[in-house]
């Protein structure tokens, strides 16, 4: 692009072939809203949102294993914030703690193994919940945990992996909104297999202006009529990624197949301890049986990740499913979708 490229004139006056592009970032779809950006955009730009808000895809079933391990087994369940209302297939780990189980929310996983360690007496276990840019940090916890010879630490995992979800989502729109920080751990490698594969995209950071910036290149790229793959954010994400964090993930953590809340199980696309840390695998340790369990209800999050339809469009959205009382994970999130378009604007 020419230094003279105004992103926002180009998006703004943009009049190419329709274009619809997911933001995989659930802080992506947040700082769009909160900049004004979805306001300023070509009524033939269309933003739709994906599968990348970790805690919005996180499955019943594994609330429901969290539930079992505070109520059955007695464990101190603990775990950011956003997750504790998350509903299951009966109850939250809220409705848990209503009960007398020990829910505590930390601000990391190394909080959690601080308290492990000052709480002998009790069994900790820390939520493990994210894709690859918090998946490091949860492998140190597990590491530290081991060199402090901790025996009442353990992890429950559902931790994923993007790219199976850009597999699965790659006909939901006509290019993705990668998200920076996924990126700056994986490197670009994955985006340039899936522009080979026709698959479009560009990673894009967080500030207005990286985001105006990046959607208007995509924009541009793809009124050319060509798959494209552009690093929108160089200054963080570099082709190689971290190497380091990668190795120290792969050396803890194999690949294994995971569910993702309203969209079903995509293979390999999850991230489980090797057997040789499963003294710290929660549904080893205390051998967790199958959550088998039916959730029915009319959310329609499962639609809104998959870019099928738009928060308002769902029946219960800002009617029976709120922020004071939500239904469904999207609003439960602060980096859902739904509690974007219901803060900030669900005529949009």
């Amino acid at each position: 692009m020419s230094e003279s490229f105004d992103a926002r004139s180009y998006l703004e006056n943009y009049d190419g072939p329709d274009f619809r592009i997911m933001e995989v970032c659930g802080t992506h779809t947040h700082e769009i809203f909160r900049q004004g950006i979805r306001r300023i955009l070509s009524p033939k730009i269309r933003l739709i949102s994906g599968p990348g808000c970790p805690v919005c895809v996180t499955p019943v079933s594994f609330i429901d294993e969290a539930v079992y391990l505070a109520l059955e087994k007695g464990c101190t369940i603990t775990t950011f914030g956003d997750l504790v209302r998350v509903p299951g297939s009966k109850t939250s780990l809220a409705g848990a703690r209503a009960k007398g189980a020990l829910v505590k929310v930390v601000y990391s996983p190394m909080d959690a193994v601080k308290y492990a360690s000052a709480h002998k007496e009790e069994q900790v276990v820390f939520l493990s919940v994210g894709f690859e840019t918090t998946t490091p940090s949860d492998v140190m916890a597990v590491k530290k945990a081991m060199n402090d010879g901790l025996d009442n630490f353990s992890i429950l995992t559902a931790n994923k992996t993007m790219p199976g979800a850009y597999e699965a989502m790659g006909h939901s729109c006509d290019a993705f909104l990668y998200p920076g920080h996924v990126h700056a751990i994986t490197g670009t490698q994955i985006c340039k297999d899936m522009c080979e594969k026709g698959v479009s995209g560009v990673i894009a950071g967080f500030t207005g202006d990286e985001l105006l910036t990046a959607l208007a290149i995509a924009a541009k790229k793809h009124s050319e009529g060509k798959p494209f793959f552009v690093n929108c954010y160089p200054r963080v994400v570099k082709d190689e990624g971290a190497p380091v964090a990668v190795a120290m993930v792969d050396k803890f953590m194999q690949h294994c197949d995971a569910e993702w809340r309203g969209i079903g199980t995509i293979p390999m696309s999850g991230m489980e301890l090797k057997d040789e840390y499963a003294a710290f695998d929660a549904r080893k340790k205390f051998a967790i049986p199958d959550q088998k369990t039916e959730y029915k209800t009319a959310c329609r999050c499962g639609d809104v990740l998959q870019g099928k339809i738009l928060p308002k469009e769902c029946p219960l959205f800002g009617k029976a499913c709120n922020p004071d009382h939500p239904v469904g994970a999207c609003m439960v999130s602060s980096e859902g979708a739904c509690s974007a378009f219901y803060m900030y604007g669900g005529d949009l």
